[in-house]
């Protein structure tokens, strides 16, 4: 269960970069609170988008995968980032990513912060 936090904290803290950093990613909130608690309940999406789709997108993506040498990774990143943004509008959560070059640099740069992040956090285990 402290794993889990864990990693839903490091995710939020890296949507929030991306969020610094890219304009075309938004989220919804009139003061920082509201904010922080969209970027909870995405985090929570992402988190189970990563958990439930990306092994499967992983899976059946492998032959391009080994040829491009892993670099389709950050494909799959940014489709996961897209599903999220399409998953978050669907229930009513204030965040968008806008385009596919935007979730290719928001993918690489939540998966950046969020392995620094796990780095830095105890494991809790």
């Amino acid at each position: 269960m402290k794993s889990f936090l864990l990693k839903t904290i490091a995710n939020a803290v890296a949507l929030a970069v991306a969020v610094w950093l890219l304009a075309d990613i938004t989220v919804s909130g009139d003061t920082s609170g509201e904010r922080t608690i969209t970027l909870v309940l995405v985090a929570l999406i992402f988190g189970v988008v990563n958990v439930v789709v990306k092994p499967v997108a992983k899976v059946l993506s492998f032959p391009v995968l080994v040829l491009t040498l892993g670099l389709f990774a950050l494909v799959i990143n940014a489709l996961m980032l897209l599903l999220t943004s399409w998953l978050a509008d669907k229930v009513d959560v204030g965040f968008h990513v806008e385009g596919f070059g935007t979730a290719l640099l928001g993918g690489l740069i939540v998966s950046i912060v969020s392995w620094g992040m796990e780095m830095v956090l105890p494991d809790g285990k």
